[in-house]
């Protein structure tokens, strides 16, 4: 399974540079396409892992000014 991430930045936030690093700690890759990361789980996880990861997700990026959408598929 694999989590896609889109992000939108603003213009009162911080830097992309400073999101793309926090990004990569979480283990996303950036891509090119429809969305802006990957997350590539190396197998089939449950619901309840996919929403812990998004609250990781969402911890980091607190306080950015990001807004994202994630899509587990």
């Amino acid at each position: 399974m694999k989590t896609y991430l889109v992000v939108w930045f603003s213009s009162e936030g911080v830097r992309p540079s400073e999101v793309n690093q926090r990004l990569l700690s979480l283990g996303f890759e950036p891509m090119q396409g429809s969305y802006d990361f990957v997350y590539n789980w190396n197998s089939n996880v449950d619901v309840e892992r996919i929403l812990e990861f998004g609250d990781k997700v969402y911890l980091s990026l607190q306080g950015t000014g990001v807004m994202f959408k994630l899509e587990t598929m």
